[in-house]
């Protein structure tokens, strides 16, 4: 009789490279916030998944870039701690990357000292040649430092599956840490948080993403019409600059509409219910700098 197989698995990677993009395909369904901006993610996030044999309780970490302020310093320490304390490592790259990057030379040093077994996700095979995904792994197990070279696609998810039993291999024996039915550790308004926080990256210009937060300052539920349950959100999206509070409402409001629009639809998929949602820009200066800012937003370091 097979032993019920379980722990830690940690995401590492430099900026931009797929991780919320696998783990949403690890676990099967949209769970953490994607986007093409870099620095996307900026806490720890666990999520869970659950099977017969085996539960995998998946880190997904910041991406590994030099810290140039006191949120990207929390976010190196929030990678710190994650590997500190799990089972299986997973360095995701970016196989279709034409250059190498000072930070996956920084990670592969970190790997190199590393006594957890550490697989090697080449990501995006779908973006280049057979002969070129060939020509990486050969160039992979030259460095004698993974225990396991999975290429895959994670938008698509070719070689997730595969991902997945290898992963299980290297598990311990162990207990079911949480509940059959839990896929994440976070709070409801930490997703509907996170949720906004997508949304303004996809419609906001460059400059603007890196100096925004999101809190959730209301979520009540209500009874509205025939009785059916809908929930009041309020938020607040925090810019560090009073140039970048126009930009964030548009024309007319035109862009804090769209946010907001775009938000909606997938607040009500995660809660299953209708919302009523308002959004609010205000200016917090220097919030990335700001120790009481950070801890009040969720960055802990």
């Amino acid at each position: 009789m097979n032993q019920f197989k379980s722990g830690f698995v940690a995401l590492i990677g430099r900026p931009n490279v797929g991780k919320s993009t696998l783990l949403n395909a690890l676990i099967g369904e949209k769970l953490v916030i994607t986007s093409p901006r870099p620095q996307t993610t900026r806490n720890a996030i666990r999520c869970i998944r659950t099977d017969d044999t085996s539960q995998m309780v998946f880190v997904d970490t910041p991406g590994i870039h030099q810290p140039q302020n006191k949120l990207d310093e929390a976010m190196k320490q929030a990678i710190k701690d994650t590997l500190e304390d799990v089972d299986v490592v997973l360095y995701l790259m970016d196989g279709a990357a034409k250059k190498s990057y000072p930070e996956d030379q920084y990670i592969q040093r970190i790997v190199r000292k590393m006594k957890t077994p550490v697989i090697l996700v080449i990501n995006k095979i779908d973006q280049f040649s057979k002969p070129m995904l060939l020509e990486k792994i050969d160039r992979a197990k030259s460095q004698g430092i993974y225990r396991e070279i999975i290429p895959i696609s994670a938008v698509k998810r070719d070689g997730v599956a595969s991902l997945i039993e290898r992963i299980k291999v290297l598990l311990p024996e162990g207990p079911m840490y949480f509940p059959d039915d839990m896929v994440i550790d976070q709070s409801e308004r930490f997703i509907v948080s996170e949720i906004i926080r997508e949304k303004a990256l996809k419609h906001l210009r460059d400059e603007v993403p890196h100096g925004i937060a999101v809190e959730v300052t209301k979520m009540h539920p209500r009874k509205g019409k025939h009785g059916k349950t809908v929930v009041d959100i309020e938020a607040d999206i925090q810019c560090e600059k009073k140039s970048h509070k126009g930009i964030v409402i548009g024309k007319g409001g035109s862009m804090l509409k769209a946010i907001g629009s775009d938000a909606r639809q997938d607040i009500e998929a995660f809660l299953s219910q209708k919302i009523n949602l308002q959004l609010w820009v205000k200016v917090r200066q220097k919030w990335r700098e700001d120790d009481m800012a950070l801890k009040d937003l969720g960055y802990r370091y």
